[in-house]
């Protein structure tokens, strides 16, 4: 009897242990109806995302993150940039000359510089620095291929150090652009350059920070909002390309900060946004069309809030307005805080050149602004410096 009740318990334990396998293998392969809405901390806001599950793969992360497809998307369109300014060299016997005689000259390469550029149409369109080909009488590029091409140069842009070079080829691998407006910080990128002429080099790192003031070379350059990496450039690397983990171009990059010449943990880039309107303006007008709002102004802090009594602590804060500008226009008043431009916060000056610099004069953009502790809409159509919608166009060929 007491066997036959054993046997009995037994069957029951396994007939409810496959029940119960059986169940939570439904429940697992079971996806939920809707994703979970989380908060994720993106900078000093939080917004909401969407939840991913465990079992798709999050490849931003570090130790996960694989960058050969970055890589091999962006290597091909990085060229290796070769500047060479002529000099004259003169020769014959020089004693001749003392006893009225002359001497003959001729053309020679006197000096040569080095960079990187990157192709940006399969038509052969290349943008590079305009540090790297300044004062430059023949500009050499040399494909990822080793083809060999003299470049023309189509326009020069010293305020945001941007150059647009065009070499005869075609079927040319442009590197796709991206959006540096949607980059991230922490978000992992690749600087590909020629540093110190070692050609089709690729460095990672991340995005250190964005709308980045260095407040340097003040007599030539006018961009005031860089984005900042920890990938390694080096001299060489100036005019390369800094990408994404999808192989998209964000940024141009142009200098470090270092003690040493050398990098040393702090390399900047232009953001690719307003890489693309300097080259479609020098493509179209042969000089940037350079947008103005019309205001002078002053970077809304804590302290600066303290001091004028504001309830908000970030922002552009307007002290005056320019006569005819396209602020007054607008009906901007003296005392208003813009906070956005076209849904993009702003929250220092270099915000605001960084997005002002994306437009033409004749653009209408439309201001976030807090006057009086009240948020309100205004659209505002850029002007130019001497207050026209008209493009500038250069007397250069």
């Amino acid at each position: 009897m007491k066997l036959k009740n054993s046997v009995i318990s037994l069957l029951f334990g396994v007939v409810g242990g496959l029940l119960a396998f059986g169940a939570t293998t439904v429940f697992r392969t079971q996806k939920p109806e809707r994703p979970e809405i989380r908060h994720e901390v993106t900078g000093p806001g939080i917004k909401q995302v969407v939840y991913r599950p465990d079992e798709e793969p999050f490849t931003g992360g570090a130790g996960s993150v694989d960058l050969r497809l970055a890589a091999k998307k962006a290597v091909p369109g990085v060229v290796h940039v070769k500047t060479i300014q002529m000099g004259r060299e003169y020769y014959g016997n020089p004693l001749s000359y003392f006893f009225g005689g002359t001497l003959q000259s001729r053309e020679v390469p006197r000096t040569a510089g080095y960079g990187s550029g990157v192709i940006i149409s399969p038509d052969g369109f290349i943008v590079t620095n305009n540090h790297v080909i300044r004062d430059a009488h023949r500009v050499m590029v040399v494909t990822n291929d080793r083809k060999e091409y003299e470049a023309k140069v189509i326009g020069q842009d010293p305020t945001t150090d941007i150059a647009l070079l065009k070499i005869e080829a075609q079927e040319m691998p442009a590197v796709e652009y991206g959006n540096s407006d949607q980059v991230s910080l922490g978000e992992w990128v690749l600087a590909v350059g020629n540093p110190y002429n070692l050609t089709s080099t690729v460095t990672a790192g991340i995005i250190s920070a964005k709308g980045r003031d260095l407040g340097v070379n003040r007599e030539q350059m006018s961009l005031e909002s860089f984005l900042q990496t920890d990938a390694a450039i080096n001299p060489g690397n100036s005019g390369g390309a800094l990408v994404n983990a999808d192989g998209k171009l964000v940024g141009i990059n142009t200098l470090i900060q270092s003690p040493t010449g050398a990098f040393s943990g702090y390399a900047f880039a232009i953001p690719v946004n307003i890489v693309r309107k300097v080259v479609n303006d020098l493509k179209e007008y042969g000089q940037v069309q350079k947008a103005q709002l019309g205001i002078r102004m002053g970077e809304v802090t804590p302290a600066f809030a303290e001091e004028y009594d504001l309830k908000e602590t970030s922002g552009i804060y307007v002290n005056s307005l320019i006569n005819g500008g396209a602020a007054q226009k607008a009906g901007i008043k003296q005392g208003d805080i813009i906070r956005g431009i076209n849904g993009y916060g702003i929250k220092s000056t270099s915000d605001l050149f960084e997005q002002l610099g994306k437009y033409n004069p004749g653009s209408v953009v439309q201001l976030k602004i807090n006057r009086d502790g009240k948020e309100m809409l205004v659209d505002v159509t850029l002007l130019s410096a001497t207050g026209g919608v008209a493009p500038v166009c250069s007397s250069m060929d």
